[in-house]
């Protein structure tokens, strides 16, 4: 909303100056008909003049011809010469009359048209200056206007200060929710035997130690028995001289004697030890061989570590293919399907055999091997309407790719559902083949046909659901943007369920994601598991509540749900309109687990604010509610390893990231002048939730302080895209800025390895892996606190915040004074404290982001909710 106001405030600005722009220009173009307008005046006034002087000289000649008239009528017809002068006279006047009267009504003419003119002169300038006042009363409505304008901002400034200084009171109040997990090491038998063999065999040795002891102290004694045997021979050769040698030699005798009798008990001693030590080493060796013995028994049953999981994805995908065309029974599909979880050695023995064999011969040696014990993991499959690389959009194709390889490698059965589209990318499809059966599916009061594909991707067994319906689903061209998206959608999820029913599949897990598979959690409760699928816990993950995909209620019933049932509000009934239906927060109704991507982002929708609309019905669910912080593939975002890069290079040898910059500017034109120059980067779509705002500020912000800027990224909102289009245009040939407006997956891995710092000033961020990805290759973060940026990102300046955790740089309000004070902040430190930032480099790059953590989170949820129906269903059976 704030920014709302804000785009609102700018636009009236321009609006303003613009106006206030014209205004000037016609006050000006006024003022110059105006002074014409005067100049005319001014002439038609000494017109005027003359012509009343001209009318005062006829008035005088009137008034000289009366008095005449008067005197002569007074005199009478007395004094004829008197008459004849005047008749003389008079016809002199009368002659001259006519001219004078001409002359008069000439000028009263031309008086009166000057007139009439002059007053219409005087009325337009009179309207022209009602105009002028009315356009300065509308100058001063503008300027009162911007001085609105001006409060607004003002008042605007002094409202999310009060809403920074409530995040800071709300930051401070939050527990620190980085706790590190300890991991539960489970001590096995063979380890406790060894333990003990080995507690033994010290004991032993300690044995062995003191015997060896007792025999240097018996080789001494020889060696004094040695000597006394010398003493007795030089005794022996003065015997007969002295009695005094005969009793020495006597006394050295006895003293002899009593020697071998202590040497004779210290060798039985030393006898007694050395048999302790070797009945001691012969218990080790029969236990060592016995060890032995059973590990070579177990070693059948070990899993094989050095296939690919790829390979057992294959052979998954065979068995599963064998069931749906009906060549093995499903007792047998069950049984090859957990030695392939357990991945076997004798059925990865059998697969190599059968390959020159044809698929009879190969089917009947796989039916020689359906006796095993089970499996411990957990059968768990992810029905999605995004897959990274194949399918993607957004941060749900990665996620879904990341999680259900992490829960792999730890043991569990992982498999896929996905739609098939024609614009996947089928050169990332390993083994992509349609299977020789089809799925029959309900929808709108038909059964629709379902061809089935199957592949690896990423190691991942994968099932392709190919709708055969008239409308062409999902050969659209794209995989989201349709009018009908709410049925291609709620069609699939059906299809998905009923291909897990008719396949025999029984899975701990069906985990859902986003609305577009939301109607799974709804669908399997009241359609599927009467139907006998009923083994498994529902897992829904919302990746953002800002997409819900209401629809009128009636499409609801296209896949075969009860409309009257589920439209209530308890149900799925959207909490805004009520003759609409809400598939996400059906999901949360229906779901024994539901999570989200990030702890804050979990806080945060539980509000008016941040629920769009479903905070009520989250917090009616919260105890089944979580929010688990996303990871990354490390192996995919590696800079010890990545393919797409100039140098590869690691946290202990930095030099590759310095030429990864230089090659960047050279491929984009850039300055390559100063290699310190700090380069800013930004990867994302340029939609309002980014701050588009905030990242075109921040592109100038960067100009200013002397750096370099590369944006990568387009919009899907037009006006957003002509915006940035403009910019773009503006800096095509500038020497520190670049804006790429398309996706480029090799040139995002560049813009990783080069750029010093990455923004991402979202104005709510659910999770965002960006700024993971962004530290993995040793760019700082600069973020806004929000959401999983929150979670992820600690400031360098905060010392509530334990120094190994401090990463980046943060802002709490989404205005360009955050973006100036984060900025600077990252700048200074680049440039003035080179060995702290050397420093926090490494430390960003050896942070763990991987999924481990958040997939023992997920792990740890599965097996309480299988955990617990377990549970319920014994108490069932014992009731």
């Amino acid at each position: 909303m704030c920014m709302l106001d804000t785009l609102l405030l700018n636009k009236a600005r321009v609006f303003a100056l613009d106006e206030l722009e014209r205004i000037f220009h016609e006050k000006d173009k006024l003022q110059g008909e105006i002074n014409v307008l005067e100049m005319r005046l001014a002439e038609n006034d000494a017109k005027m003049k003359v012509a009343a002087q001209e009318k005062i000289r006829v008035e005088l000649l009137e008034a000289q011809l009366e008095k005449l008239r008067n005197e002569l009528a007074q005199r009478g017809a007395t004094d004829r010469s008197v008459f004849d002068l005047y008749e003389s006279q008079n016809n002199v006047f009368n002659k001259e009359a006519p001219l004078l009267q001409n002359n008069t009504l000439l000028q009263n003419s031309s008086v009166h048209s000057l007139s009439e003119e002059l007053s219409l002169l005087r009325s337009e300038n009179m309207s022209l200056k009602n105009d002028i006042e009315a356009l300065r009363e509308e100058l001063s409505n503008v300027k009162n206007t911007d001085e609105r304008v001006a409060i607004l901002v003002k008042q605007h400034s002094l409202m999310m200060s009060s809403l920074q200084d409530l995040e800071s009171k709300l930051i401070a109040s939050k527990e620190d929710v980085s706790k590190l997990s300890s991991l539960k090491v489970e001590c096995k038998d063979l380890w406790e035997k060894v333990d003990t063999l080995q507690a033994l065999l010290d004991k032993a040795t300690k044995r062995a130690d003191q015997a060896i002891l007792v025999l240097q102290q018996n080789q001494d004694l020889r060696k004094k028995v040695d000597k006394l045997e010398e003493s007795l021979e030089e005794a022996v050769v003065y015997k007969l001289s002295s009695e005094k040698l005969q009793q020495y030699n006597e006394l050295m005798q006895q003293k002899m004697k009593l020697l071998e009798e202590h040497l004779q008990r210290s060798d039985e001693e030393i006898h007694s030890y050395v048999r302790l030590y070797q009945d001691s080493v012969q218990e080790f060796q029969d236990t060592l061989k016995s060890l032995k013995e059973e590990s070579n028994k177990r070693a059948l049953d070990e899993p094989i570590d050095d296939m690919p999981w790829e390979f057992w994805s294959h052979l998954l995908l065979i068995i599963d293919g064998w069931l749906l065309e009906k060549k093995i029974s499903t007792d047998d599909a069950k049984l090859l399907r957990e030695m392939v979880w357990k991945r076997d050695g004798r059925i990865c023995e059998a697969y190599m055999e059968s390959r020159e064999k044809n698929e009879r011969e190969a089917v009947s040696r796989f039916l020689k091997l359906t006796s095993s014990p089970k499996s411990s993991g957990l059968s768990i499959i992810h029905i999605a309407a995004e897959m990274a690389p194949v399918a993607k959009v957004g941060g749900l194709g990665d996620v879904v790719t990341g999680l259900c390889k992490a829960l792999q490698k730890r043991g569990h059965l992982v498999e896929i559902v996905l739609p098939k589209y024609d614009c996947m990318q089928y050169d990332r499809i390993h083994n992509l083949r349609a299977l020789d059966v089809v799925v029959e599916s309900y929808f709108d009061g038909k059964l629709y046909k379902n061809k089935i594909w199957v592949g690896t991707v990423e190691g991942l067994p994968v099932y392709f659901i190919e709708p055969q319906h008239p409308e062409k689903f999902f050969w659209r061209g794209q995989f989201y943007g349709e009018h009908d998206d709410f049925r291609r959608f709620s069609l699939f999820s059906r299809a998905a369920l009923e291909l897990l029913l008719q396949s025999g599949k029984k899975p701990d897990i069906i985990h859902c994601h986003d609305w577009q598979t939301a109607f799974v959690a709804p669908l399997y409760w009241d359609l599927y598991a009467p139907k006998g699928l009923n083994s498994a816990r529902i897992c829904f993950t919302c990746h953002n509540f800002e997409y819900q995909g209401t629809a009128p209620a009636s499409e609801l019933a296209s896949c075969g749900l009860d409309v009257h049932q589920l439209n209530r509000p308890d149900r799925m009934q959207d909490n805004s309109a009520h003759d609409r239906v809400n598939p996400v927060k059906g999901a949360v109704v229906f779901s024994n687990i539901v999570t989200t991507v990030s702890p804050t982002y979990a806080q945060e929708v539980r509000t008016a604010e941040g629920g769009k609309g479903l905070h009520s019905t989250l917090n009616f669910h919260s105890k089944k509610f979580v929010g688990i912080l996303n990871g990354i593939d490390t192996d995919a975002w590696n800079p010890a390893t990545d393919t797409f890069l100039k140098v590869q290079y690691n946290v202990n040898d930095l030099q590759g990231k310095t030429e990864n910059k230089i090659a960047l500017r050279k491929f984009l034109g850039l300055s390559n002048a100063d290699v310190r120059q700090p380069m800013v980067g930004c990867i994302t779509r340029l939609v309002p939730q980014k701050g588009v705002h905030l990242i075109r500020h921040a592109i100038y912000r960067t100009l200013e302080l002397g750096g370099q800027f590369v944006l990568l990224g387009s919009s899907p909102v037009a006006h957003i895209q002509r915006e940035f289009e403009g910019i773009a245009n503006h800096f095509v040939n500038h020497h520190h800025i670049r804006l790429i407006l398309k996706y480029d997956e090799s040139l995002s891995h560049s813009i990783f390895a080069a750029s010093d710092i990455f923004i991402i000033p979202s104005i709510f961020e659910p999770c965002g892996l960006t700024q993971m990805i962004a530290m993995r290759y040793g760019s700082i973060p600069i973020v806004r606190k929000t959401g999983g940026l929150n979670d992820s990102v600690f400031d360098v300046d905060d010392d509530t915040v334990p120094p190994q955790f401090r990463n980046g740089f943060t802002f709490s309000t989404p205005d360009e004074h955050g973006v100036n004070s984060a900025l600077d902040r990252a700048f200074n430190y680049y440039r003035n404290n080179t060995e702290v930032w050397q420093q926090l480099v490494q430390k960003d790059m050896s942070m763990d982001f991987s999924w481990e953590l958040s997939t023992s989170q997920y792990e740890e949820l599965y097996l309480k909710s299988v955990a617990r129906a377990r549970v319920a269903a014994n108490r069932a059976q014992i009731l």
